[in-house]
């Protein structure tokens, strides 16, 4: 059963609007396309949504702009404009209008570094384009929206634990995320090593569309993912942390076999990200309630019981290469300011 929250829009719509959303982590993977055209993922995910990794947005939609323009941390960044544009055709579409658009987007993280912040990007993206827009808009439907901008954005409209659901219908209708639990119910910490601030050579889309043609094991991969996400649902609505551990550790190591299986071979991973899920591991021999997860990038996750995040804080920061160690609760959904 799933719980559902209703999100609000703003009661007074301009046809500028600011919106903030957060980063998410899946804890039962993803990795792979259905279909790239309108970005249905291969298969369902869960996620958390993180507190302290954010995205804030202000889409300013003006008659006097011949082009959309795209702002990214203080620097004009037109090599995104095209994406950026595309998506936004999405809602002007909706709202039957053409007139471009300015966006301003700044992150509290670093980009494109295994933190999501395409997820937490394209959730403020759609949630203050659709504010402009005075967009009458369900939280089902942004997010179907937001997934178009990014598979894992959708999951960023909500807070807490999250589902996203990967049906294939042609239209993408089946295709969208929903509230699993709210976090005040189940306040997990994440304890996130930062081990490479620069973007990834590969990103995910591109890496996802390499693995489905050319590993051995996507198949499998696929195949093993209705089972991880009944195992990860059922482990989040009981709070049973030693098996949402053990079913979100395994699903992060068969994406990364997928990966690493691809050719050429995706080796998102460094020698910290290898020592930290080492130092994780010893934790949990001592007993230490903990686990690791990685997404498409060099960063580990440690996932822990509130009571000993200083413990896995300061394992993390004491291992060679991890340049630094934020911590983070489990964050709300879009807001809108």
């Amino acid at each position: 059963m799933f719980l559902h929250k209703a999100l609000r829009l703003p009661s007074t719509m301009n046809s500028q609007s600011k919106a903030i959303a957060r980063a998410n982590i899946a804890l039962i993977k993803y990795w792979g396309k259905a279909d790239s055209n309108i970005n249905i993922p291969a298969t369902g995910s869960i996620s958390i949504t993180l507190d302290a990794l954010c995205s804030e947005t202000v889409v300013s939609f003006e008659e006097s702009l011949s082009a959309d323009e795209f702002s990214l941390d203080g620097e004009s960044r037109p090599e995104y404009v095209p994406r950026i544009s595309r998506f936004l055709d999405i809602l002007r579409e909706r709202a039957d209008i053409k007139t471009r658009a300015s966006v301003i987007s700044k992150n509290n993280f670093p980009l494109g570094a295994g933190l999501a912040s395409s997820a937490s990007g394209f959730a403020a993206l759609a949630a203050a384009a659709s504010a402009a827009l005075k967009l009458e808009i369900s939280p089902r439907e942004l997010s179907i929206v937001a997934r178009q901008g990014s598979g894992s954005a959708a999951r960023s409209i909500f807070g807490g634990f999250v589902e996203m659901h990967a049906d294939r219908s042609k239209d993408g209708e089946g295709s969208f995320a929903e509230p699993l639990l709210e976090s005040s119910a189940w306040p997990l910490e994440v304890v996130i090593a930062l081990t490479d601030r620069s973007e990834k050579a590969v990103g995910s889309r591109q890496g996802m569309n390499r693995s489905s043609a050319t590993s051995p094991y996507y198949v499998a991969w696929l195949d093993a993912s209705a089972k991880d996400l009944d195992r990860g649902r059922d482990a989040i609505l009981n709070r049973d942390f030693q098996m949402l551990a053990d079913v979100a550790q395994s699903s992060c190591l068969k994406m990364h076999s997928v990966a690493m299986t691809t050719q050429p071979v995706l080796m998102y991973w460094n020698g910290a990200t290898v020592e930290c899920i080492r130092a994780i591991q010893k934790l949990q021999q001592d007993g230490v309630p903990v686990f690791f997860t990685i997404d498409a990038g060099p960063q580990v996750k440690a996932v822990c019981e509130s009571s000993a995040v200083q413990h896995v804080a300061g394992a993390l920061q004491a291992v060679s290469g991890v340049k630094e160690v934020i911590l983070s609760g489990l964050g709300a959904g879009v807001e809108w300011g």
